[in-house]
């Protein structure tokens, strides 16, 4: 791994590669506290401001909430890394002692977003939903800069895939029991909010205040520069290649991910023709799940076991490839079943690995949450550029089977293209 760090002797806990292994407990709460975030960002977009947006403008309902989830996603990939270098960089103390660098921006993620989304629920214009859903954007991507780099501060190489797995699985999680809170558990849209709002503090501050972040010596801490910092966000690919390799890697797949995913009730109602879209949606989220769930953690440990990362992210392309052939080339009810178990179960194999190759090609320990967050602008960006280009696809160049062909093209590139990767094997 390329790094610009000072001999390890001189390092401090803070900056320094970790060897004691995670402990179980740890896991759990880490787990909790993304299944909190991936909560907070899922069920709004699914479920509550689709109701709310409608509520305040149903003529014009469809243009409404573009325009209030495009401002969030462009929130996204601008806080994300901002808050990733801002926590790289702090160093508090607090009657005399020093604090840790990564849960003051957890909590106060949690808190403020918490507070945000409660603000959210009165919202009854689309410039106040607007306002407060990119309110709500920054504070969870502060949290999720601050809890990613909890992987590389904490996790030793030998056990990052078992933990990324782990840490993978609520991305999928977080939107099923979302979406049941809020439906089955909870009824009314301010009652929605308020129950997310709640989940986020419960299942997140417990990490923040229960496990260790070390703390950040002044003398190490890099200088705060608003020039300076800006211009950190760029990345030599000539300098740091594999990081460079690992980003495009991420956007390809990503982008494959939502080019299959984007009209998949459409592609229910138009292609497959089933009786009940929205019901067959959920049954085809339910079984992704559980095929994330079934391989995130195992090809994460196997991964570690073996020292292995890029021949799992290869095999974890060509699953989800097969997947969505499977839906341009026979798109049927039983066959969409399939693919939606085939797809759940390569993402998770690749989450979980590919996660880990990440944390070791990063840079510079100094910078590993604002490294990650640029790395997050691969998994945001693709959320734009996606519905871009499968219209077109889709009612110009040949339709669904068009679409799907081209997001196991994609696919396949992306997770191959991690040979490129040299300093993982």
């Amino acid at each position: 791994m390329t790094t610009v760090n000072p001999t390890p002797a001189s390092l401090p806990a803070a900056l320094a590669e970790p060897t004691v292994p995670v402990r179980r407990s740890w896991i759990a709460l880490i787990f909790a506290a993304n299944l909190g975030v991936w909560m907070a960002f899922f069920t709004p977009i699914q479920v509550l401001l689709p109701q709310q947006v409608e509520r305040i403008a149903p003529g014009d309902k469809e243009a409404m909430l573009a325009v209030v989830t495009g401002l969030g996603a462009l929130a996204a990939v601008l806080a994300n890394p901002l808050a990733g270098a801002l926590s790289d960089r702090t160093s508090l103390r607090l009657a005399n002692r020093h604090l840790g660098r990564r849960h003051v921006w957890t909590a106060t993620g949690a808190v403020v977003g918490a507070f945000a989304l409660v603000l959210l629920a009165r919202q009854d214009s689309i410039a106040g939903v607007a306002v407060a859903w990119v309110a709500a954007q920054v504070c969870f991507n502060a949290m999720l800069a601050s809890l990613t780099a909890a992987i590389p501060d904490r996790v030793p190489v030998a056990q990052r895939g078992g933990v990324s797995g782990w840490v993978g699985i609520p991305q999928a999680l977080g939107l099923v029991l979302g979406a049941v809170l809020v439906t089955a558990v909870v009824t009314g849209n301010a009652a929605g909010y308020a129950a997310i709002a709640l989940a986020v503090l419960l299942l997140s501050l417990p990490f923040a205040l229960l496990t260790q972040d070390d703390p950040l010596p002044r003398a190490h801490r890099p200088p705060l520069r608003a020039r300076a910092l800006l211009a950190s966000m760029w990345i030599s690919p000539r300098r740091h290649p594999d990081f460079a390799w690992a980003w495009f890697t991420r956007f390809l797949v990503q982008l494959g991910n939502a080019l299959g995913t984007l009209y998949l009730l459409y592609f229910l109602t138009d292609g497959v023709r089933v009786a009940d879209p929205e019901g067959s949606l959920l049954v085809l989220i339910l079984l992704y799940t559980v095929g994330m769930m079934l391989t995130a953690v195992v090809a994460g440990r196997l991964s570690d076991r073996s020292g292995r990362r890029k021949v799992f992210v290869i095999v974890s392309g060509l699953i989800m490839a097969v997947a969505a052939t499977l839906l341009a080339v026979a798109p049927v009810w039983s066959m969409a079943i399939v693919a939606a178990l085939l797809l759940g179960a390569g993402y998770g194999v690749y989450l979980a690995v590919d996660a880990a190759l990440i944390t070791q090609v990063l840079p510079a320990a100094t910078d590993r949450a604002k490294d990650l967050g640029v790395i997050n602008i691969a998994n945001s960006a693709p959320q734009v550029l996606g519905p871009a280009l499968s219209a077109p696809i889709v009612v110009h160049l040949g339709g669904y089977p068009a679409l799907y062909a081209v997001t196991a093209a994609v696919t396949l590139l992306g997770s191959a293209l991690v040979v490129k990767i040299r300093a993982v094997p």
